[in-house]
């Protein structure tokens, strides 16, 4: 049978409204059926954010990317605490890759700052608008949560993990999920705020553990510390490692 499918006959139809960002308008599952070829097309748009945020991380060097709360004030200890971390990561070498926006970010950005190491914010687009806070060297703005998600594991070798919600726990079992399927090695997730942190990681250990949902080697993917000291030796460490591990595997490719 080869008739041409009519749109206006299926038995469902859209409701109609209006798109507030791009990412609402790639996952829509009900919008008008006549435009559901534009998704092809809305390919090109994706590959080209890719090409310019590659283009643009490319230049900051090895990065660490700061999360947590865009809503902390910076009379909040724990801001104060992320600046002072990420000041002492800085020190190390590691730039400084955060979503660009106020709160943990904004304090994050404001330690990179005061190393003296590229202060990176990759902004998204947003129902409400959100500000680039004023400690950044290089700011990217980003219309897909996904491609923006890329550059915070691509460019970084590590997370650094302050209080936060959904956004902040999405990209830490991002990260746990990734370094689980061996996606990426030697990528240290750190979680400062014990107090905060520790009925999260109780959790798991008291629930996905017990029940056989992970393995016990995945307990070990994190590390929970209030120490910027600690949180910086830890990352350097790990970075060592890793720079290590490559070396020995390009000899052994090189002799096989």
């Amino acid at each position: 049978m080869n008739d041409a499918y009519d749109p206006s006959q299926h038995p469902r139809q859209p409701l109609p409204r209006e798109w507030e960002t791009e990412d609402e308008r790639l996952l829509a599952n009900f919008e008008e059926l006549e435009s559901i070829g534009r998704d092809s097309w809305r390919v090109l748009r994706i590959m080209g954010e890719f090409v310019e945020g590659f283009e643009d991380m490319s230049r900051i060097g090895i990065g660490v990317s700061f999360f947590g709360s865009a809503r902390t004030t910076p009379d909040d200890l724990m801001y104060q605490k992320c600046t002072l971390t990420a000041r002492k990561v800085g020190e190390k070498g590691f730039a400084i890759i955060t979503g660009g926006g106020p709160g943990m970010m904004e304090a994050a950005n404001k330690g990179a700052r005061e190393a003296g190491v590229p202060s990176v914010g990759c902004n998204i687009e947003l129902p409400f608008e959100q500000k680039s806070n004023p400690h950044l060297d290089h700011s990217i703005d980003f219309r897909y949560f996904f491609v923006r998600k890329t550059m915070f594991v691509k460019y970084a070798c590590a997370f650094v993990i302050f209080p936060g919600g959904f956004g902040t726990m999405d990209e830490l079992f991002e990260a746990l999920t990734l370094i689980q399927t061996s996606k990426v090695r030697n990528f240290p997730v750190v979680l400062v705020g014990s107090d905060y942190w520790q009925g999260l990681v109780d959790w798991i250990r008291d629930r996905m553990l017990e029940e056989g949902k992970i393995a016990d080697d995945d307990m070990d993917l994190m590390l929970v510390t209030d120490d910027p000291d600690e949180v910086a030796a830890h990352i350097e460490e790990r970075y060592e490692a890793m720079i290590a591990e490559g070396r020995g595997r390009l000899r052994r490719r090189k002799t096989d």
